[in-house]
């Protein structure tokens, strides 16, 4: 099986063929995983995903993540999330979660739980829901170290640094991928190709209306030793964004209060994430701006607006920024994410939100288990 696309859903796809014991190459344009894979929290998300498919996908991909990590020497650094309510209305549509099917084993926290489990949140707060269902690796070494691990415990080999033309379909138990290190003969491919919409097969991409979202992201210094956020942490913001969470009772009166008192948020959709890494530093975002063709500029106002709600929320000692860079994924506005079927021997995989992390693992099970006949992917 060839995989073209080295991100995290090609090194998903790989991996789901690897243990069926099949050979695979994976294929990258790039001399590493270089694009929305490594440019986010590494946040592997279930808590306030799309009910049904998403959700499912994503206790699906956050259970095999626990289960490679440590194979593949990758840190979880943390286990569970806290979205913090700043307002009534925030609260009340966390208490409403809470009840639904999708909090099961989160649990509410008032005031004086949250300064007691979370000492660093401003106390100016109604409280928080804590999700236990969480987890979190650094991107930048989460991907190199799983494609090392797919390399040395499963045979993978990669050709990085390799472009992937065309794909030949047609002959009978063959595809050929033509390469700029030559062709390459395989039973089945997958094409994972991120945010490239025009390479291969562009024309069924087409027809899914995909756009290109730009996001802000940032690292702020090394905290003082002892300051540990003890899991990722959300807040008032994120429950207007959240597709688990929008579609509760509560949602328009919040997102009413917000537009009148954080309307600069919204109107840059930023939502509040703030993770902690092994070295103490904090990864801070994000906001989301949608154009067929991002262009490449970062407005400072933008982080402004970012720093002010995660100062906002958080007491953190140092405010310094230390990095600054901008993600890119390939946006729906129907679809998290899609597995489409050019040709019966081949699968085309698209996050089509910022979703990867946290559902890659299960569309690449989903999808290999199709193109070996085993019924169609949702």
């Amino acid at each position: 099986m060839a995989v073209i696309g080295g991100g995290i859903v090609g090194l998903a796809h790989a991996l789901a063929a690897a243990r069926r014991r099949l050979k695979v190459c994976v294929i990258d344009r790039d001399r590493r995983s270089n694009g929305a894979s490594v440019r986010n929290f590494g946040f592997v998300t279930v808590t306030g995903q799309r009910a049904g498919v998403t959700w499912n996908r994503a206790r699906r991909s956050r259970d095999v993540w626990a289960e490679v990590a440590p194979l593949a020497g990758i840190p979880v650094l943390h286990r569970g999330t806290a979205v913090v309510a700043h307002r009534p209305e925030a609260m009340a549509v966390l208490e409403q979660f809470a009840g639904g099917t999708m909090g099961e084993g989160c649990r509410l926290l008032d005031p004086g739980e949250v300064a007691r489990t979370l000492p660093m949140v401003r106390p100016d707060i109604r409280g928080a829901l804590w999700s236990p269902h969480e987890l979190r690796v650094e991107p930048r070494e989460a991907l190199p170290k799983l494609a090392a691990f797919l390399a040395a415990a499963h045979g993978v080999d990669f050709l990085w640094g390799v472009q992937a033309r065309g794909v030949e379909t047609g002959a009978a138990d063959a595809v050929v991928v033509d390469t700029t290190a030559g062709r390459i003969t395989a039973s089945r491919v997958a094409v994972c190709p991120g945010g490239d919409l025009l390479s291969l097969f562009p024309e069924t991409l087409a027809r899914r209306g995909l756009t290109q979202s730009k996001l802000h992201m940032l690292r702020l210094a090394p905290q003082p030793a002892g300051w540990r956020l003890p899991g990722s942490v959300m807040q008032d913001l994120s429950l207007v964004r959240y597709e688990g969470y929008t579609d509760l009772p509560g949602v328009p009166a919040l997102k009413a209060r917000l537009d009148a008192e954080a309307g600069d948020a919204l109107a840059n959709g930023i939502h509040l994430i703030v993770v902690q890494g092994a070295d103490g530093s904090l990864v801070v975002g994000d906001s989301h701006h949608y154009d067929p063709t991002p262009d490449p500029f970062a407005p400072a106002g933008v982080d402004a607006i970012i720093l002010r709600h995660a100062a906002e929320t958080l007491d953190i000692p140092d405010m310094t920024v230390t990095e600054r860079w901008l993600g890119c994924y390939p946006s729906s506005p129907t679809e998290t994410a899609f597995i489409d079927a050019p040709d019966p021997a081949v699968r085309l995989s698209v996050v089509s939100s910022g979703t990867g992390m946290s559902t890659a693992f299960a569309i690449g099970e989903e999808a290999v288990a199709d193109l070996f006949g085993e019924g169609p992917a949702p």
